[in-house]
């Protein structure tokens, strides 16, 4: 029985270099004269059309993550203002100030009567022991993306921050 298989696995593998022979020829000669520099164009082709896509998203998430770490630090530095002020025009004025600086530091032009929404539990914001609560919200626009589509396609990625504070119980009230 081993016989048998050893002359049939030879039968197979003489087959099999018959079959290669032409292939192994062209190796040995270099392969086809026209082939040449072919590999460059197709790694080329293939890497452009693998990275460019990989880009714009690494750039779209680096954009949005600038939006929401400027709208955390505004909200949180808006009720800090607010629960600090002497008044409520006081605050508010100075809370929209924060706002538009901490957009205007990662490189947004956001107008923070827009943007900015203020609740408090008392009235006056300021009252000792209040809790002030502060949301800015913000469309963060994704970036190359044509105002036709604009229309008809979601292009834009809503970032909201919130932070609240709490008026310091033993402030002195200054009286209006």
């Amino acid at each position: 029985m081993r016989a048998a298989g050893a002359v049939v696995g030879a039968a197979v593998a003489r087959a099999v270099r018959r079959a290669l022979a032409p292939v192994a020829a062209r190796l040995r000669r270099g392969g086809r004269p026209g082939d040449a520099g072919s590999a460059v164009v197709e790694f080329l082709g293939l890497a452009l059309l693998l990275l460019v896509p990989i880009v714009y998203v690494v750039l779209t998430l680096a954009r949005v993550e600038a939006a929401v770490y400027a709208a955390q630090g505004g909200a949180r530095e808006a009720a800090r203002v607010i629960a600090r002020a002497e008044g409520d025009a006081e605050g508010l004025a100075r809370a929209g100030a924060a706002v538009e600086l901490a957009f205007a530091d990662q490189g947004f032009d956001v107008d923070a009567s827009d943007a900015l929404r203020v609740v408090c539990d008392e009235a006056p914001c300021v009252t000792p022991g209040g809790r002030v609560v502060v949301e800015v919200r913000v469309d963060v626009p994704l970036p190359g993306v044509p105002d036709a589509v604009r229309g008809s396609v979601p292009a834009q990625v809503p970032v909201v921050g919130r932070f609240v504070a709490v008026v310091d119980e033993f402030r002195a009230v200054v009286a209006p």
